[in-house]
Order: structure tokens, then sequence, then C-alpha cells
């Protein structure tokens, strides 16, 4: 058996085999006994948790909390409303869409380490929302829509998946002439390096006119492993780009040093930082949620102009009308008929034309 499988084999996802890695609180265990809750991690990622810290970033986004009964600010529904599914358009469960001309592709409802910040949680975590993933049915409904040009494979985590079908997927999809990018959504790099073996590789690394892309989600720099970074320059040399989709997580990634640390340390293994995302209102998740501006915050005092700009990444709200980006422009302080007034990181002003059309 192949070492991702029995990674996932051994899932750490029993009390039992939680305190084979960590001093479980009685506040974990009450959570763990009492909570309706589908939760785990492998053994890999459980590797990486603090014995003795219940507040330990990784700790923090794999064992379930009691927090996850208060619902002040989550919205009812959330899935149903943030992926346009109630609507008069006919979509298999398989397909959700915010745009004209790309769709979230779900093949499965299944994952290497179940997130308690995820924004798919009435689906993947909690198990309420009853969804149907019929992989022929979502890729005849592609092939019958031409504007159609970019799919994300997601889930669930779609690399859980075996070799062959998603070699399968790629090839129907690659099969669609209006198809023109492929991207998958996997956390898999993060919590599962074993999974980018030589037999996924090979299946990624065929030239193609239809490129393949994988974005991971990585929140602090904890996450990074060696194991890491030799998956991802796996990944790299068959031909596919990695970029990392973060989420803002309250007393995990939300203070200054570690978001810049998270996106130094991404750069290091050659993860591209892409979207740092707003915590989503999905429901059961207010403890991770900051204030909306802290993300433009931290990326003004923790990476513009205090690293390289190929560390900064977009700050943006997923919505039901598609990503909106949250960073206001916190460097033009001044603008006449004459000139703009402009402010560096640092504090420093300067000025520049401003230009008529």
């Amino acid at each position: 058996m192949e070492k991702w499988m029995e990674q996932l084999q051994n899932s750490v996802n029993t009390l039992r085999r939680l305190k084979e890695f960590i001093n479980v609180t009685s506040e974990e265990e009450k959570a763990i006994t009492d909570l309706d809750t589908k939760w785990g991690t492998t053994p890999y990622f459980a590797s990486l948790m603090a014995r003795d810290d219940p507040d330990c970033p990784v700790r923090r986004q794999v064992v379930p909390s009691m927090k996850e009964k208060e619902n002040r600010y989550g919205i009812p529904n959330y899935l149903i409303w943030k992926e346009n599914r109630a609507t008069d358009e006919v979509r298999p469960d398989s397909i959700a869409r915010q745009y004209y001309d790309r769709i979230a592709f779900t093949v499965t409802d299944m994952c290497a380490n179940y997130c308690r910040h995820c924004f798919r949680k009435e689906l993947v975590v909690d198990r309420d929302l009853k969804l149907r993933f019929d992989v022929e049915e979502g890729l005849a409904w592609i092939r019958e829509h031409e504007e159609i040009r970019d799919v994300l494979i997601t889930g669930g985590d779609p690399f859980i998946l075996s070799d062959d079908k998603i070699e399968h997927l790629i090839r129907k999809l690659r099969e669609i002439p209006h198809i023109e990018m492929i991207r998958f959504g996997t956390r898999t790099p993060i919590v599962l390096p074993h999974r980018i073996t030589d037999g996924l590789k090979k299946t990624l690394s065929p030239y193609h006119k239809v490129p393949i892309w994988v974005n991971t989600q990585c929140n602090h720099p904890k996450e990074i492993t060696e194991k890491t970074a030799q998956a991802v320059y796996g990944l790299l040399c068959c031909g596919v780009n990695v970029g990392n989709q973060a989420v803002l997580l309250k007393g995990i990634n939300d203070d200054v040093k570690t978001f810049r640390e998270l996106h130094q340390k991404l750069l290091s293994v050659r993860i591209r930082p892409y979207y740092v995302f707003y915590c989503e209102p999905a429901p059961g998740i207010d403890h991770f949620r900051t204030p909306v501006e802290k993300g433009a915050e931290l990326i003004r005092d923790a990476i513009r102009g205090h690293t390289t700009g190929l560390a900064q990444p977009m700050y943006v709200i997923a919505t039901n009308i598609g990503k909106i980006p949250l960073v206001p422009d916190y460097y033009i302080v001044n603008k006449t008929e004459k000139e703009y007034t402009l402010k560096n990181y640092k504090g420093e002003v300067t000025t520049l034309p401003n230009i008529p059309e």
C-alpha cells in the first residue's frame, strides 16, 4: 500500500488516536464527545500539533471546539446561498457557479483533514447538506455549456481520489473543446504531502495546451515542512504551478509576525501566495473570524514594503456574487487637481502628478 493510503487508513479521527499525539483537554474531549461532526486528520499533520498547547495553530484547525455551537453571524444554508444553488438554472449538484465562464466542479465530500473553519462545513463537516456528486453528470453539463472555459475541481479534496479517477477527470475535461484551464483545490501538499507520488505526477505531467494549476491552503508557517517542500517541487517539475489560498483565522495567523513569516515561508518552498480569504460567514465558525479590515491591515503592516512583492496575496471575501477584493487604498492620502500625495509603508510621503483623462 502506498504511504498516502496508509496515512488515510490510519487517520487520527478518534479520541484514543488523538491522545497518541496530544494531551487532550477536558474542553476538547467534550467537543469530540458531544458534537455530531466529522473530524480528523492524517498522522503526519497530527504530528505537527503541540502536545501541551490547546492554542497551537495546527491543533485548532483539527480538533473540534464547543465554540462551533455558537452562531451569531453565520448565514443559515450558507452553501446554498454562496454557491448560487437556489437559482432557476438547472445544474447538477456537483456544479457550483458564480461566474459566467468558470465553475467549481465538486467531485467528493471526503478530505484528508477536516478543517474546523471549512466554508463547506454544512456539506463536508456537519453533513447537514446532502448533495449528489455524479462526475459523469457534471462532465455532461460542462460539455453542453460552451461558455465554460475554466474548471476548478474541488471537494472535499479531489486529490483523495485515485490516480485513475483523477486521470479520467483530466482526460475528459481536455476532450471538451471550450475548456482552456483545469485547476485543482487541494490541501494534500500541506496535510498529506505523501500524496504527490510518482503515479500522480505522471498523471499530471504530460504537456498539453490545457494546463493544470494547483492551489493549496496553508494558514500558518508551522504547517510548512521539508515534506511539503519536496511535494511542491515534484508538482513544479511536472509543469504544475502551485499557489496558496490562506484563510485569515483569529488567533492563528492574524498577527503581523505570523502573517509575514507565513508568506515568506511559502515562497521559500516555491508556493506563490495567491489569495488570503476573509473567513466566510458559514455557520459555526464565528470564533475564527476577525474584523473585515484586519486582512488589509496585515498586508499593509506585514507584507507591502516589508518583504518582496512576490509574497503579497490578494485579500478577498468570497460571496454569492463572486470574490470581492477587500484592500482599501491606504496609500493615497490626498488628491488635488494638480497631484496625488502618496504614503509608503514607513509613513514617508511623496507626490505624483494627477493626469487628466
